[in-house]
């Protein structure tokens, strides 16, 4: 069994047993969370740009797990970083 944590493939959140999304057959789907992905599909239509401006919202939450807090724009720029290497937006 692995250890390694594992993130959302769409927005890259942590992704913990309770989170995860679900498949066409209600099975939990290991790529990607409840939020993102449910009964099989993605939940919003959206493009990397359209999830990153989503995601900043919740920057403040973000920031309870940090040692040193980012401004939005830094976490952004994070995100535009880290974004393109996950399996629904990479090209």
């Amino acid at each position: 069994m692995e250890n390694e944590m594992k993130f959302c493939q769409s927005c890259g959140m942590p992704l913990t047993n309770e989170i995860l999304g679900t498949n066409a057959d209600g099975s939990k789907n290991e790529d990607y969370c409840m939020y993102c992905y449910k009964d099989g599909k993605f939940t919003q239509d959206c493009t990397m740009d359209e999830m990153i401006e989503f995601c900043a919202q919740f920057v403040d939450e973000v920031n309870k797990n940090m040692p040193k807090p980012m401004t939005k724009d830094e976490y952004k720029g994070m995100m535009r970083q880290y974004f393109p290497m996950l399996k629904r937006w990479k090209q």
